[in-house]
């Protein structure tokens, strides 16, 4: 089996990109403090909080990881970076963002232009201090938020390769909570069971070696879209009792070194009615107007373009919700969208999920979500569990 990560030779390739990039725009060096930007630069994953992290690269080649205490052991250990520096604590008798500037300075840093990819560090877990420039006074900075977040838009075969394995655990953590969706059970209960299973599995079979980086095993469950209330998209867990006829939405993928697929289905338990078929297989229309529209070369807002096309045909606009995919990777959702306003190239290495739903008040939600990679002439389908009516049943 192949090796279940990212090899330190494309992380530092990636750097390295970074690094050519700002030589050519005559930046010296990068701040950058995205959790994301750093794993996807260096490997090393880390809880956010109110503590400041940032990741600097210097244009001589230099990489350093600049955190609370707290990390210095698990940064030293996951971090494929030349350097770890850290401050004892947030916030401190010398704020961590002086204690920072002042590492730059020695780093020669402190008068030469930069960039960063935000004006300085910030969190919702109750951080506040000062902007980069106001600790780098004499230091233009330029604003490349979204570099990185590019760059991670075609994936690498190493990437695609994680995405796969995320999707083969993925797609036995719903067999599992499709074969324990029975009527009387509840929606917390069954995606335990089916998680745990999944993901017990999941250890064993890939053996000590297996690194989630950050995530989880696999999973599956509800997410509270259960009967009438399926027809909420981002519903909420209520651990809701199931019942015979019920229409189920699902939710299953697994994290894998940090990266992730995703897949959906529209379920029924034991039964459907005749309003519900009509509904499900206009959903599946619609997904199969999505999958022959995808190529490469063509902007995603085309895709929208026509399956939207489908919901103003079918008179389906009372039913609509939401674009209909994203792509995918490190995060659940990442850019570029399918969306009518995305008007971003769809290229080949690009990851996405295509779920266009239909949602129908006090009858259910619609829809399935498949994660595909976009290849020189069209997709390569990455999940696969079955997407007809008849193995869509709960018995």
């Amino acid at each position: 089996m192949a090796q279940l990560c990212i090899s330190k030779a494309e992380l530092r390739a990636r750097r390295d990109r970074l690094l050519k990039e700002l030589g050519e725009r005559g930046l010296g060096a990068m701040v950058l403090f995205s959790p994301v930007s750093i794993f996807y630069l260096t490997g090393f994953a880390f809880l956010p909080t109110e503590r400041p992290q940032c990741l600097v690269l210097h244009g001589g080649g230099k990489t350093m990881l600049y955190g609370p205490r707290l990390e210095v052991e698990h940064s030293d250990e996951t971090a494929d970076v030349d350097e770890v520096q850290s401050y004892p604590e947030y916030p401190g008798e010398t704020h961590p963002m002086k204690v920072l500037a002042g590492l730059m300075a020695d780093m020669g840093l402190a008068k030469g232009p930069l960039a960063a990819d935000a004006p300085g560090y910030s969190s919702g877990a109750g951080y506040k201090g000062p902007r980069l420039e106001e600790v780098l006074p004499e230091v233009k900075i330029t604003l490349l938020p979204k570099l990185v977040e590019e760059y991670r838009m075609i994936k690498s075969p190493q990437e695609i390769a994680l995405i796969r394995e995320s999707a083969r655990w993925g797609n036995l953590a719903h067999a599992l909570l499709q074969e324990y969706s029975k009527a009387g059970r509840t929606e917390t209960e069954i995606s335990a069971a089916a998680s745990l299973e999944a993901t017990r599995t999941m250890i064993k079979t890939l053996g000590p070696g297996f690194d989630p980086r950050g995530g989880r095993g696999a999973g599956a469950g509800f997410r509270g879209q259960i009967g009438p209330n399926s027809a909420l998209p981002h519903a909420m867990t209520k651990n809701i009792v199931l019942r015979r006829g019920d229409v189920l939405v699902t939710g299953a993928n697994a994290t894998v070194w940090g990266y992730n697929s995703e897949l959906e289905r529209t379920m029924f338990v034991e039964e459907f009615s005749a309003q519900q078929r009509k509904f499900f297989d206009l959903m599946v229309r619609l997904q199969d107007a999505a999958f022959e529209a995808i190529k490469p070369g063509i902007p995603c807002s085309e895709v929208d373009r026509k399956v939207r096309a489908i919901y103003e045909q079918e008179n389906l606009w009372s039913y609509w919700r939401h674009h209909i995919g994203h792509a995918l990777g490190i995060l659940g959702h990442e850019a570029p969208f399918f969306d009518i306003g995305d008007d971003t190239l769809i290229q080949p290495g690009m990851v996405f999920s295509v779920e266009p739903g239909l949602y129908v008040p006090g009858l259910g939600g619609f829809r399935h979500s498949d994660t595909l990679v976009v290849t020189g002439d069209g997709i390569d389908m990455i999940t696969y569990y079955p997407r007809d009516l008849e193995n869509m049943i709960c018995r």
